[in-house]
């Protein structure tokens, strides 16, 4: 929070949770309401009547869009407590804060974030309702599906490794073997990969994401604690409104009473077995002091977030041990094609080329591969693939199992061993 730069974005991104209810109202129900009531009058007061009654679906959607933006508000608390409120001034808080809020956490933190210059992106706005929605796929009953699929790969593969190991060294212990989970979201797989028994550190870069999983992995109060309707700001493919209005409980499981349960796997306590670190993937892996820090490095839905897959590759190697694994599972849906705006070739490119700041993934450039381009690319950096498939998977990613719209992906599995 030293850094202006990353005090705006920080702001941008807690003010994007904050904002979520008057958003969601005004996109979600106002603008339609104005919409229906541009019809013409005998037009909308049909649509107002059964079985269409469009205005009191209207109505349900704001109760849901409030129910939504309870778990948008408490990633915005938690957030607000872990990012700024260490840097605030207590008695500057105090001459600002109504007393009749001093008992309420959300109107305290409203109030100072009213005092603060804040500049806040339409991507951060765009973002905090995605990551509401993310919650769907990681933290509810009805994603295990999605999660399954993604998930028990890479849990088998730990446990397939982990028997190799013991093989050899039979006082082996589950938490000896170390795992990285890169762009570990909403740090459900990193909590999944911690009850299994292994020791995990997940790495995030966005705010929002790094938010949500504080939440939920150290301040969430038990099972089914909040409501939300993940598929009900879309109002596009539904069969019926029960489909689009359907809500889910989240969590499905709490993570603290799961990870306090004794386990047989492992002697390590688990605040001793799973950690989370921020930042960029490129920068902090690449380092010195974390080469040959992991046995395992294990991504899902990651590699193509970056624009250039050799750094991304150069940071796995260096951190894994000699022998360590590479597990991967995901699609190749390029982030960052065409990242350069027109004219970008200027003067500049020559210093930013040879800059000795390390950017991570903000450095200039960008490029697609296809999976065999990929594969070939690992091998040349010193892997060896033990196991690649593709096609054998299909899954969607934050998908409605009943909309008449279905986007499946079908992602390449490989595991490489380092040399």
């Amino acid at each position: 929070m030293a850094d202006p730069l990353e005090q705006k974005h920080v702001l941008s991104v807690l003010d994007s949770f904050r904002s979520y209810r008057r958003l969601a109202h005004f996109n979600g129900t106002h603008v339609r309401r104005q919409a229906l009531y541009s019809l013409p009058s005998e037009h909308w007061e049909l649509l107002s009547k059964p079985p269409f009654s469009i205005l009191d679906s209207f109505n349900k959607l704001d109760d849901l869009i409030d129910s939504n933006a309870e778990l948008a508000e408490a990633i915005f608390c938690a957030g607000f407590r872990a990012f700024l409120a260490p840097s605030l001034d207590s008695e500057w808080v105090a001459t600002i804060v109504p007393e009749k809020y001093a008992q309420d956490e959300f109107k305290i933190y409203d109030t100072v974030m009213n005092h603060l210059d804040i500049q806040t992106t339409q991507t951060d706005m765009e973002k905090a309702k995605s990551c509401v929605h993310q919650f769907y796929r990681e933290w509810s009953a009805e994603g295990a599906t999605e999660r399954d699929k993604c998930f028990n790969p890479i849990i088998q593969s730990l446990n397939h490794e982990f028997t190799l190991r013991k093989s050899s060294s039979p006082e082996l212990d589950r938490s000896a073997v170390k795992v990285l989970v890169p762009g570990a979201g909403l740090g459900r797989m990193v909590f999944d990969i911690c009850r299994a028994g292994f020791s995990v550190e997940g790495n995030e870069i966005s705010y929002h994401e790094l938010m949500a999983s504080s939440l939920i992995l150290n301040h969430s109060k038990g099972v089914n604690q909040f409501t939300i309707a993940p598929f009900a700001l879309n109002c596009s493919n539904h069969l019926s409104r029960a489909s689009q209005l359907r809500t889910v409980r989240i969590p499905d499981v709490h993570p603290g009473t799961e990870l306090a349960k004794p386990s047989d796997e492992t002697k390590l306590p688990v605040h001793e077995r799973m950690s989370m670190a921020a930042g960029d993937f490129c920068v902090l892996y690449s380092r010195a002091d974390a080469s040959g820090t992991f046995d395992v490095v294990a991504t899902v839905f990651f590699i193509d977030t970056a624009p250039n897959l050799i750094r991304y590759i150069e940071a796995v190697r260096n951190c894994l041990t000699p022998n360590g694994i590479w597990i991967n599972l995901g699609p190749l849906l390029w982030h960052h094609a065409s990242r350069a705006e027109p004219g970008a070739e200027t003067e500049e490119s020559p210093d930013i080329q040879h800059s000795h700041t390390d950017r991570g993934i903000a450095d200039p450039g960008s490029v697609e591969l296809t999976n065999e381009e990929v594969v070939a690319l690992v091998e040349h950096f010193g892997f060896t693939i033990e196991k690649h498939e593709t096609g054998t998977i299909q899954t969607g990613y934050i998908s409605n199992p009943v909309s008449m719209l279905q986007n499946t992906y079908r992602p390449s599995f490989w595991i490489a061993r380092k040399k």
